[in-house]
Formats: structure tokens, C-alpha cells, sequence
């Protein structure tokens, strides 16, 4: 089994992680003690492509939300007006997204631990997923005052002073820690990663003597997403990191190592979660092409995905 450093995340999710790096600087900074219950850690991100160019990064996403203080690149309806800063809250995204970054920009983010945002604002997750709103927006649950905290402290950009304020501003709206059912959320996901027998829901179910819809309920409250959509992507994280790390093998040897035994099965699941086959993934894509012209549009319409949008950030890391 791949070792991992933390009990409720790795650090996969971002396809061809080393195109990545060529335009953008991500770093990660450990929360403050008083939040490690809620949240995983804080991640800073700055990027700069070249005038006339756009990076596209792909991200297979974690069970996670993530609040972010974006500067830089406006989101389709909830993005920076008038000069300020974004503040937005991201629910768990159940598809594979692309994120096209043009010119330079940052985000300041925080990624809560799966269920930590349902704990953590009172809110559940069902309302999140799949959707990306503004924090102060009722279904997000966070105090307006706590957002006018979180724009303040991120006024210099992406530091690590930054990640320390917005901490401060997030233990002003910190709950009481008590929640039961988080708790047992927490120490599922930590079971699900630590231990690769668990590939079906019933075994989870049953290492934590609780039925299946039991355990379905208490991901869908807290995660937002279910226990076996949980299960597949830590998977598929684990098979495309191996594929981003060269791995040039069988890929029904790889499958099997990752506790798929149908070479079908995996091949269905790894593209209606990655967006390519197995075998496509490994033929390496241009890292960057011209920035397209805007179509013509008429003033009732949008562009669905227009140059310098990002619906969703190249780090769920």
C-alpha cells in the first residue's frame, strides 16, 4: 500500500503536476492548533503565464471544501468586483474539473479535512456539492463579519501571514468541538486510507459496527458526497500519481495493485473520474497553447468558459 503522512488526505489530485509547475507556485502552510480539528492545512498559490498564452490544469478532487480568497481571475457569477478580493467556498466536486489560467493571479485557500466544513459552519455538505458560492451566501454559514476578516487579512497576497490571518479570522466562528457524528465521519476516512482491503462500503460499514445507510447518511451530511464515491477517488488518486511518477508497467498489473481485479472496471472507473483512459493519460499533452479570442456575444448571454475564468482551483491537494 502507498505510505501516506496525513490521516484524512494526500497530496494527489493535480493531473500532470509538472506542467503545473512551470507557470505556478503552490505552497502549503499548517493550520493554527485551535482549527486542526476542522481543517487540513492552509495553501497559497501565485501563477504567471505568458501574455497571449493559457495553462489549462486538470484536477481530480478531494472530499473536501475549500474556502479561498481569490485575486486575479474571476469565477462565472461569484467572482472579484470592483478591484476586491473573491471569498468563496467550494464544495466537493464530483467530476473532474479544468481550470484555464491566463496572466497572473493568486488565491489564498483553506482546505477543511472531509466533513470539516459541515462541522465546522453548521451547514450541510449536500447543499456544497457541485457548487461554488460566495462565503457570506446563506448555504455556506459563514458570518459576514468572519468574511470581512478574511479579505483583510489576505491584503498583501499569498504569504504565509496571510494563511496566519485568515486562521485568526476563522477561530472567531469556530464551534464548539463536540459533534459525534463528525467524529465518526473523520475516523472512517482515516480507515479508508490507511487500509486498501477497504474497497466496499459494507467493510466500512462493518469495521465501525453501523449499517450501510448509516454510513451513507453520515457522508452525505458531512462530506456531501457517498462512502463509495469516497473510496474510488482515494483510489484513482493513487493510480494517476503512480502514472504522473513514470510508471511505464502493465497497466492490469497497476489495476490489481490498487484493488481493481476487472481490467473493465478499472478502465471505466479511472475515465469517468480522470476524463481519459488510462492509456490516453500517458501520452504527454502540450503544457500550454494560445490564448482564444473571445466569440461575439449577445448582452442578454455568457460564456460558459471564457479566458482568465477559473470554475475551480489547480490544488485540491
Amino acid at each position: 500500500m502507498p505510505a501516506r503522512t496525513n490521516a484524512t488526505s494526500t497530496r494527489a489530485g493535480i493531473l500532470r503536476p509538472e506542467q503545473l509547475a512551470r507557470h505556478a507556485v503552490v505552497e502549503v502552510v499548517p493550520c493554527d492548533p485551535a482549527l486542526d480539528r476542522w481543517v487540513e492545512y492552509h495553501w497559497l498559490l501565485r501563477w504567471s503565464v505568458p501574455e497571449g498564452q493559457v495553462h489549462t490544469s486538470s484536477v481530480v478532487p478531494h472530499p473536501a471544501v475549500n474556502l479561498t480568497v481569490e485575486h486575479g481571475a474571476p469565477r462565472h457569477g461569484v467572482g472579484p468586483s470592483a478591484g476586491r478580493p473573491a471569498v468563496l467556498v467550494t464544495g466537493v466536486d464530483t467530476r473532474r474539473f479544468d481550470v484555464d489560467l491566463t496572466g497572473e493571479g493568486w488565491v489564498v485557500g483553506t482546505k477543511f479535512r472531509p466533513g470539516g466544513w459541515a462541522a465546522y459552519a453548521g451547514v450541510p455538505a449536500r447543499a456544497l456539492t457541485d457548487r461554488t458560492c460566495a462565503a457570506d451566501d446563506p448555504a455556506a454559514g459563514l458570518r459576514p463579519d468572519v468574511v470581512r476578516r478574511l479579505r483583510k487579512a489576505t491584503t498583501d497576497g499569498p504569504t504565509p501571514g496571510a494563511a496566519a490571518g485568515v486562521g485568526d479570522a476563522l477561530r472567531t466562528h469556530a464551534p464548539a468541538p463536540e459533534d459525534p457524528g463528525y467524529d465518526r465521519v473523520l475516523a472512517m476516512v482515516s480507515a479508508m486510507l490507511a487500509d486498501r482491503d477497504l474497497a466496499r462500503v459494507e467493510q466500512v460499514a462493518e469495521r465501525f459496527h453501523l449499517g450501510r445507510r448509516q454510513v451513507e447518511r453520515l457522508f452525505a451530511r458531512y462530506v456531501g458526497v457517498g462512502p463509495k464515491w469516497v473510496l474510488v477517488r482515494y483510489r484513482v488518486h493513487d493510480v494517476v500519481t503512480e502514472l504522473d511518477a513514470g510508471y511505464d508497467g502493465p497497466l492490469a498489473d497497476l489495476a490489481a495493485r490498487h484493488g481493481w481485479y476487472d481490467q473493465a472496471h478499472f478502465g471505466r472507473d479511472f475515465q469517468a473520474l480522470v476524463g481519459c483512459t488510462p492509456q490516453a493519460y500517458r501520452r504527454p499533452e502540450p503544457e500550454a497553447r494560445p490564448e482564444p479570442q473571445p466569440e461575439p456575444q449577445a448582452s442578454h448571454s455568457r460564456p460558459t468558459d471564457s479566458p482568465g475564468t477559473v470554475d475551480a482551483w489547480p490544488t485540491q491537494t
